[in-house]
């Protein structure tokens, strides 16, 4: 009471009073004893008084404060039995001290006193014994979700069971919208030979087969064109889709090829995206990525994490048309009138159809009356490229045009053309740092389109149906103003371009193959000087034999072969070596690992076409076509390079991509 007494600050109006008193009772008894005893008898009584007031409100408090902590312990015993959260207390060993009865329902033990967390909850001690200090950590245990809060120091563990929001939330996400283009690759070509029966019977076929396809799997489909289709489905149907790989690509494939009408699909997908008008644009994009390498094939893009790809399994088949390609040239050759100057960039350790097709594409900027430069590294050339440069020099027009990365570096302006030839993939160029100065970049290549590509480009053409890029570059001249002739040395470096890509016309060599070696053997192209480009010197020789005899079978007709740790090969070698065991019986699909002179180490890779070599070496971050491709990895050995490219071997056949 007196704690109280204190609180409440009585004691200085009873002090008041007992003074008043005093002073009032010794006034007072000057005038009358009597009086003065009356005062005093009223001090007392109001001092009492005073007393018993303060006592009963004393004990209405304590009674209050008595009942209210009651409510509260017994409010809190029943949060600990009957709240919807866990609470586990563990020992210093991680033992389980005690567990409330909302957490005990979910163990199998009826008694969880003394036993180890490790052998009823591994995922609990993970938890606990974690480097998380403060804030909220979701566990998966059992078949339930749990977001944890530890309490160290306590050695207490809450838990929530949040099992139903993440159920909902995967049930919202499985019913996502996906949006997806299907688009009939060679319909065209195959429509215009027939007459009108065997068009219908062919479009009946087609789309019945996809009514059925959509059907089976509940997906939106509607016909949008002759050979284009739109189809809405969610993501949980597309996680069906990619489990069995799409085999409507297969199906459509064989069904027509019975028909002697081999008919294929490209279809891009667009998913994880709220704004459907960006996710019909991923789906368009992901078509135009899969048309661009090659068609009969799937893309499947999200704004954020990786390009999947399925299909690809069967070599392109040609549809470029002429039309295409003076539509290309009348647009290469406006933006060339544009520029004050051309620049010309390749791949890096550039090949005979780097070297060519930049001689060609220097020509038809001189037939537009630009000057135009070719920009080689001198240092960083394979054998058959140097004796090509030293043809060059003989030509003081050509040579003089020819430039290093520093140079173009000088002088590149903002009204600059940049050309980029033989590659799509910003890391593979010469100069990294030219391409990124240039304003206007085209891009020429022949090789299937991959996930990285230049940014932004002003045009693209990119044919992965023509043998090699020199063969595009020699289509572009015939729609060019004569204003000067190509010459000889260029007509010889397209065409050794076209046969070091087609092995002397035997790989990828299409009707277009031939007209361009004929165009360019009527300009002047030497084929004996083609073949002293491409003799190989004693070294070569021995160096490519090195590695062809250390080759092994791997899995159903892959060779893998192997160069030393500490010996250096060129591009040029280990792609002979390989093409070299391709050709030897019992090999479908080769693979050649070497160390290159830039120290990185070098996979290059050749099949006979049943094999997509380009898939697996995308999955080492490389890419190229299906019967010839490549990569270049980092920071790893020649025996990790063969684990890496096993391993990708074996998801390659298991489907996975």
């Amino acid at each position: 009471m007196s704690g109280y007494f204190q609180k409440r600050m009585l004691k200085y109006p009873l002090y008041g009073l007992i003074a008043a008193t005093i002073i009032l009772s010794v006034i007072t008894f000057f005038f009358s004893w009597w009086l003065s005893v009356l005062v005093v008898v009223g001090g007392i009584i109001l001092t009492v008084a005073m007393f018993y007031f303060e006592y009963r409100l004393n004990e209405d408090v304590q009674l209050y404060v008595s009942n209210l902590t009651y409510r509260i312990k017994r409010s809190e015993e029943e949060a600990l039995v009957e709240m919807p959260m866990g609470i586990l207390l563990y020992d210093e060993h991680y033992k389980i001290e005690w567990v409330n009865p909302f957490m005990s329902k979910y163990f199998d033990k009826a008694e969880l006193i003394g036993e180890s967390l490790e052998e009823v909850g591994p995922e609990f001690l993970d938890v606990i014994t974690g480097n998380d200090e403060k804030g909220i950590m979701s566990i998966a245990w059992r078949d339930h979700r749990f977001d944890t809060i530890v309490k160290r120091k306590e050695r207490i563990l809450y838990l929530y069971d949040r099992t139903e929001y993440y159920d909902l939330n995967k049930k919202f996400q499985a019913n996502k919208s996906v949006f997806a283009v299907i688009f009939l690759d060679n319909y065209d070509e195959w429509a215009q030979g027939m007459d009108d029966r065997r068009r219908s019977a062919l479009n009946n076929l087609v789309t019945s087969m996809l009514t059925n396809w959509a059907r089976e799997h509940r997906i939106y489909l509607k016909r949008i064109s002759t050979d284009r289709f739109m189809a809405f489905l969610t993501e949980e149907m597309l996680k069906r889709l990619e489990e069995e790989k799409f085999q409507i690509l297969d199906r459509i494939r064989e069904r027509t090829s019975k028909q002697n009408i081999p008919l294929t699909l490209s279809i891009g997908i667009g998913y994880k995206e709220d704004d459907l008008i960006q996710l019909a644009d991923l789906a368009q994009s992901s078509l135009d990525l899969a048309l661009g390498r090659g068609g009969d094939q799937v893309v499947i893009k999200q704004p954020e994490g990786k390009v999947r790809f399925y299909g690809g399994k069967t070599n392109p088949m040609e549809k470029r048309t002429r039309v295409r390609a003076r539509v290309i040239s009348q647009a290469l050759q406006e933006l060339i009138t544009q520029s004050d100057q051309v620049f010309v960039m390749g791949h890096r350790y550039p090949d005979m159809d780097v070297i060519g097709s930049s001689l060609g594409v220097m020509r038809i900027a001189e037939m537009n009356d630009r000057n135009a430069y070719v920009v080689v590294e001198p240092g960083k050339m394979s054998p058959d490229v140097k004796r090509l440069m030293n043809e060059i020099e003989e030509y003081p027009n050509v040579i003089k045009n020819i430039v290093t990365p520093q140079v173009a570096l000088e002088n590149i302006t903002e009204k600059s053309l940049l050309v980029v030839v033989d590659t799509h993939k910003p890391s593979m160029v010469i100069n990294k740092e030219l391409l990124d100065s240039a304003t206007n970049v085209v891009v020429v290549d022949h090789h299937r389109r991959s996930e990285e590509f230049v940014g932004s480009p002003v045009l693209v053409y990119i044919e992965p149906y023509a043998s090699s890029t020199a063969e595009l570059i020699t289509e572009l001249f015939e729609y060019q103003p004569d204003l000067e002739q190509v010459g000889k040395i260029e007509a010889t470096a397209l065409l050794s371009g076209i046969v070091v890509d087609t092995k002397n016309f035997t790989l990828r060599t299409g009707s277009r193959t031939f007209d361009a070696a004929s165009y360019l053997r009527s300009l002047g192209a030497d084929t004996i000087l083609v073949q002293q480009f491409l003799k190989e010197d004693i070294t070569t020789f021995t160096q490519r034999s090195r590695l062809v005899e250390s080759l092994e079978i791997y899995h159903d007709g892959m060779a893998i072969a192997t160069g030393h740790e500490d010996e250096e090969f060129g591009t040029v070698i280990a792609a002979q070596a390989a093409d070299t065991m391709l050709s030897m019986e019992g090999v479908q699909a080769s693979f050649v690992i070497t160390l290159r002179p830039d120290k990185l180490i070098g996979i290059s890779a050749r099949s006979l076409g049943q094999i997509n070599v380009q898939v697996i070496m995308e999955k080492l971050g490389g890419g190229g076509h299906l019967s010839n491709a490549a990569t270049q990895l980092k920071d790893v050995t020649i025996a990790e390079a063969e684990k890496q490219l096993i391993s990708a071997i074996d998801a390659y056949w298991k489907g996975e991509t």
